[in-house]
């Protein structure tokens, strides 16, 4: 078996487990949206079984004011992407957020179909230059926003953990992942509103999972969201 059949052979399995592992969004447009790049669509609620209700689980969060920024660096959260078997995790979240997306031998997604959970548009995504970025992957709990709110008390282990874990992570519309920056959810929310409910259950969770807290506007801002969908439950971490 030659090298690139394993590492290609490593990527899938990968992807399997980190679908088996955590909840993935699944959202489908229905026929009309799916010929346009433009058309919006409103996002099912899929069952997560037992997991907890996001407006109860917000209550565990510490409530603080922000950190100072000092000493914040991206290089604090691992000098880039992770990478797994040879498959860095830019390309293991874009597999899994693209179902019909074709791989190469190196573990690179060459192009797919992006049903875009931030502006409810539909992406025709294609590798390369000037055509990369289109599509983006977000940390749904920015990473500078995570540094003033805990992160700086973890270990550099922990921060490398959390920028790769496939919980923080979404393949999403490149323009508004740009918009979002450090934003946290008082300041930006997806210009999608069906999706709002799950995008801020993402970032209970995220900060849940690693400590972290919110500060009052933040948490006024997700439970302002969560009022509008009292049954939204957590993504499985």
């Amino acid at each position: 078996m030659t090298l690139r059949v394993r590492r290609l052979i490593g990527f899938l399995i990968i992807v399997f487990g980190v679908g088996a592992a955590i909840y993935t969004q699944q959202i489908l447009p229905d026929q009309q949206a799916a010929n346009s790049q433009s058309q919006s669509f409103t996002a099912p609620t899929p069952s997560q079984g037992n997991q907890p209700l996001a407006l109860s689980a917000l209550q565990q969060l510490r409530v603080k004011g922000r950190a100072p920024k000092t000493g914040y660096t991206r290089e604090q959260f691992g000098n880039g992407w992770a990478t797994t078997n040879g498959c860095d995790t830019r390309e293991i979240i874009l597999h899994r957020d693209m179902p019909d997306a074709i791989v190469d031998s190196n573990c690179n997604v060459l192009r797919g179909t992006l049903n875009d959970p931030y502006t409810g548009k539909v992406i025709h995504f294609t590798r390369g230059a000037t055509t990369s970025a289109a599509v983006q992957i977000d940390h749904v709990v920015a990473l500078g926003n995570a540094w003033q709110t805990g992160a700086q008390q973890l270990t550099a282990q922990q921060r490398v953990q959390l920028a790769n874990d496939p919980l923080e992570l979404l393949a999403v519309d490149g323009p508004a992942n740009e918009q979002k920056g450090d934003g946290d959810a008082a300041t930006w929310l997806p210009p999608n509103k069906p999706f709002r409910c799950q995008y801020v259950a993402r970032q209970v969770a995220v900060k849940l999972k690693y400590s972290l807290w919110v500060t009052q506007a933040e948490k006024a801002a997700i439970e302002r969201v969560l009022n509008t969908c009292l049954g939204q439950q957590l993504p499985a971490p």
